[in-house]
């Protein structure tokens, strides 16, 4: 029977960081506290490091009605591409921000998010890594999109 299996890094936390991509987490991890999240209290924020060095930032707006809201991951990238269309995403880092939880393990992104940084892999024409960490305690470093929706939809599909 095929199996899909993938590796990834854990780190006890972001100390063990290389100084890029620990400041790139420092950035998400500032910003989550501009979310607006008055439904669910659950504060995201994203830093997406471009090829040129400029970080755009991003966090998820929630709606009253609910599919209207947006993820930070959309969110930043969205502006990232809109902003600079030519620019490589070198990296992508996610944090949160939870009243209800230990904000000690790191939040994949959702579906939605899953795919839309797939697509934006696809226009890079590389893999992208996202840095997924929390307020404290560990980080998860995942090379590529592919390997959380290892069976994404995507320009091929359309052919």
């Amino acid at each position: 029977m095929p199996s899909h299996q993938f590796t990834y890094t854990e780190l006890a936390s972001d100390k063990e960081l290389d100084s890029r991509y620990f400041h790139l987490l420092s950035e998400a991890k500032k910003i989550t506290n501009n979310a607006y999240a008055p439904y669910s209290n659950f504060k995201v924020g994203c830093a997406v490091l471009l090829q040129n060095g400029v970080i755009v930032h991003g966090v998820n707006v929630e709606n009253a009605s609910y599919p209207v809201g947006i993820c930070a991951e959309r969110s930043a990238l969205s502006a990232a591409v809109s902003t600079y269309p030519s620019e490589k995403i070198v990296a992508i880092a996610i944090s949160y921000l939870s009243p209800n939880g230990d904000n000690n393990t790191p939040a994949f992104p959702c579906g939605m998010c899953r795919q839309f940084i797939l697509e934006c892999e696809f226009k890079n024409l590389q893999p992208i890594p996202l840095i997924l960490g929390a307020e404290k305690g560990k980080v998860y470093i995942i090379d590529t999109a592919q390997h959380l929706l290892p069976f994404g939809f995507g320009p091929n599909d359309l052919k």
